[in-house]
């Protein structure tokens, strides 16, 4: 008998991205990535400042929220380091090579699961990285593929 209630693959790798996200550290706007290969997972990020400096969420404050500055502008203001960074610069390049990053966010103040590929800076690190699929929710099915791979 086939059990139903069993998530593919895509669903389970989200889920856990989502619950990657809760220990980011923004204000704005969490992420969470997964990098799996060959049905394992190879490593996780999440949205956070750089090791040993203090996260906007210890301080109550976002500086580029206090200068009024949109999203995905000056992120030399930025605090954090992206999840999907993250999640490359834990597991490393030759672990990434033909990898898919499963990627969540959701926005801090309305709580609403984002449907945005990854930003510019990221998806140049995801091909970089040789990662060939990401792969996030998306407003008309569970989710969306964006193959990323270049040789």
């Amino acid at each position: 008998m086939m059990n139903n209630s069993r998530p593919t693959k895509q669903a389970y790798y989200l889920e856990l991205a989502s619950i990657v996200l809760k220990r980011g550290t923004c204000l704005r706007r969490n992420y969470g990535a997964i990098i799996v290969r060959d049905d394992q997972i190879i490593s996780t990020g999440y949205t956070g400042s750089s090791r040993g400096e203090i996260n906007c969420c210890d301080v109550g404050y976002c500086p580029r929220e206090e200068a009024n500055i949109p999203s995905g502008e000056r992120y030399e203001l930025c605090k954090s380091v992206h999840a999907e960074m993250n999640a490359i610069i834990h597991a490393g390049r030759e672990r990434c090579k033909g990898a898919t990053i499963y990627v969540v966010g959701r926005d801090m103040k309305t709580g609403e699961i984002l449907s945005t590929p990854p930003c510019s800076l990221c998806q140049r690190a995801i091909v970089n990285a040789g990662i060939e699929l990401i792969v996030t929710y998306s407003e008309e099915e569970l989710c969306q593929r964006m193959s990323m791979y270049r040789e």
